[in-house]
């Protein structure tokens, strides 16, 4: 007698069970799919079409929008003409330096090729943004912002807004990236740009005689009486832009992944690669639409003054077009008005972030530092009858193999730990010289600026603490000036010419991390170098070697004819393909049974 099968209510409640205990293990971070096609694409920032890097043929691309932990996975495929990658200003890639996106640690995507990014957005939130990392590429576009949301357990140190807004504000040449790059190599300087972009979109009308007819600008719709938080990013090349609204106050909430003690202000300076967060409430009567404006700072030229980024505010019950005269921006001669203003940008030490606890229980002002580097640039100078800049006369001449790849490998001569932690008497020269970090050591670093321009650094992997800045020549009692309290964790910080700014890293997030100015021009002749930070113990946390590698330099022979590729929907997910694939196998054999 053939023996009975279990009644169907027994497989239900396996199924039951089975799914209860998928449901605990895909509780974890939700995952977030995207492809991306980059590519060449026909825009008109100026008024003039020309060609511009879009992603899915938006020009600026899209915004990632995602909550703290998430996990990211973007599958770029290349169709530019030249090798490609993207990195991602102020998200940390904790351990995992893999997905970084710069020459030191990711082989180039070459063109016609895909390669899947795939990070997780580990302990952090704010606004950020991505950007082509290689050969001048920024300049032509590529760029788009990113969103780290709070988790739902953690308010938000203000009122939920009515709305978010994402500007992105830049300086604009219709020379192409390749023309500009090739004058940069050149020793030609980059001079006045040919206007100034919000979002991909040439100024308003606001002067008859300095803005043609028909130029397209961006109009912004607001309601009246809500409270909008507005995200800007300065994205451009070497411009730093002060940012207003006519007639409008700009609360000061965050900037780049931290919360800011809250103040007001009439406008912002907001210096290449830098982020900030506004929360904007419409106030006014709307008798007319009204100015948003980025304006260059820090020139004296007057042919500077017809390059303003003018966008419009547009009420919905607005009763006419705004006009009239910009507004005032700050003046020009005057830079201490600029390092005062940033001195004024403060850590909320009280807010709750990424994690309940206050951003101020990390008391960093009471820990030891247990290394020390002066770095000091100059203007671009002939090395070896090449236009170059430096850091503590080196110029960073990337390797063909990349340096996390050299270090995975253990491939020796590739770079050296010996980037010196002051100036050397010695003539320039070009190397692959790099800072030795101490793992959980605790660094001091002092950035003097002895070029024309305002230089501004970006760390990745980490975000520093702004501790102080002056004019003049940094010495040990400038140690005495810190703010050892409230100041402001970040990514980007700008030193003033002639200047110098203090910043304090607490090493703790082992993997090869990118030091750069992030002025394009001094950034492409070599103003950069990498911090590496190594666990001397077996690091079980830090992310291996990724399946998808792409191989080049000395390791070629290792690459197949093209990357890993992998295919995923754009649309947001919160479990992953495989999950949900096991999911439907579950209920199409219990179906069966039950039948």
């Amino acid at each position: 007698m053939p023996s009975a099968l279990p009644c169907p209510c027994f497989f239900l409640f396996y199924l039951i069970l089975l799914l209860g205990s998928l449901s605990v293990g895909l509780a974890g971070d939700p995952y977030v799919y995207y492809d991306w096609s980059v590519s060449y694409i026909n825009a008109s920032p100026l008024g003039p079409k020309q060609k511009v890097i879009g992603i899915n043929g938006q020009f600026p691309g899209p915004i990632l929008n995602v909550t703290t932990n998430w996990n990211v996975v973007v599958n770029v495929k290349n169709n530019l003409d030249e090798p490609l990658l993207i990195t991602w200003n102020g998200i940390q890639h904790r351990k995992n330096s893999w997905q970084d996106g710069v020459s030191g640690t990711n082989c180039p995507i070459p063109a016609g090729w895909n390669w899947t990014y795939d990070f997780q957005v580990k302990d952090q939130i704010g606004s950020f943004f991505y950007f082509p990392s290689l050969n001048f590429q920024r300049a032509a576009g590529g760029y788009g912002g990113v969103i780290i949301n709070n988790r739902a357990v953690i308010p938000l140190p203000f009122l939920v807004p009515d709305g978010d807004i994402t500007l992105f504000i830049s300086d604009w040449y219709t020379k192409s990236h390749k023309e500009l790059r090739k004058d940069v190599e050149n020793g030609i300087a980059l001079g006045v740009p040919d206007g100034i972009t919000i979002s991909g979109h040439g100024p308003f009308r606001y002067d008859e005689a300095l803005v043609p007819a028909g130029n397209p600008f961006l109009l912004v719709n607001v309601e009246p009486g809500k409270t909008y938080r507005l995200r800007v990013h300065n994205v451009g090349i070497s411009t730093s832009l002060n940012f207003r609204i006519q007639n409008h106050n700009l609360l000061l909430v965050e900037t780049e992944g931290s919360y800011t003690v809250q103040q007001n202000y009439s406008n912002m300076d907001i210096h290449v690669g830098q982020s900030y967060s506004f929360l904007v409430t419409m106030d006014q009567n709307a008798s007319s639409d009204y100015y948003i404006v980025a304006s260059p700072r820090f020139v004296n030229s007057s042919s500077w003054t017809r390059v303003n980024g003018v966008a419009v505010l547009h009420y919905s019950n607005s009763q006419g077009p705004a006009s009239g005269p910009l507004p005032d921006p700050p003046n020009d001669l005057d830079p201490y008005f600029s390092m005062n203003q940033a001195r004024s940008i403060r850590w909320n030490v009280s807010a709750g972030a990424a994690r309940p606890n206050p951003q101020g229980s990390f008391k960093y002002g009471q820990i030891t530092v247990t290394d020390f580097y002066l770095i000091t640039n100059k203007p671009p100078e002939l090395i070896n009858e090449k236009w170059r800049t430096t850091l503590n006369g080196i110029s960073y001449l990337p390797p063909s193999t990349p340096l996390k790849l050299a270090e995975q490998f253990k491939i020796p001569g590739v770079y050296k730990l010996d980037f010196p932690n002051k100036i050397m008497n010695r003539p320039p020269k070009v190397d692959t010289s790099l800072i030795n970090g101490t793992y959980r050591g605790f660094m001091e670093i002092i950035l003097q600026n002895n070029d024309t321009t305002v230089q501004n650094y970006h760390l990745d992997g980490y975000a520093f603490f702004v501790v102080g800045m002056d004019f003049g020549v940094w010495t040990e009692n400038s140690r005495n000036t810190y703010n050892k309290w409230d100041g402001v964790a970040r990514s980007t910080t700008q030193v003033f010419p002639g200047a110098w700014t203090a910043i304090l890293i607490s090493l703790d997030n082992s993997g090869m991390w990118n030091l750069r100015t992030d002025n394009l021009n001094s950034w492409y002749l070599g103003q950069e170098t990498y911090i590496s930070v190594v666990n001397s113990e077996d690091d079980k946390s830090e992310v291996s070697l990724p399946e998808n590698a792409i191989f080049c330099g000395v390791l070629s022979s290792l690459q197949k004819d093209q990357a890993q590729r992998f295919k995923f929907s754009s649309a947001p997910s919160t479990i992953s393909y495989a999950s949900r694939a096991f999911l439907v196998m579950l209920i199409i054999v219990s179906a069966a049974f039950i039948g």
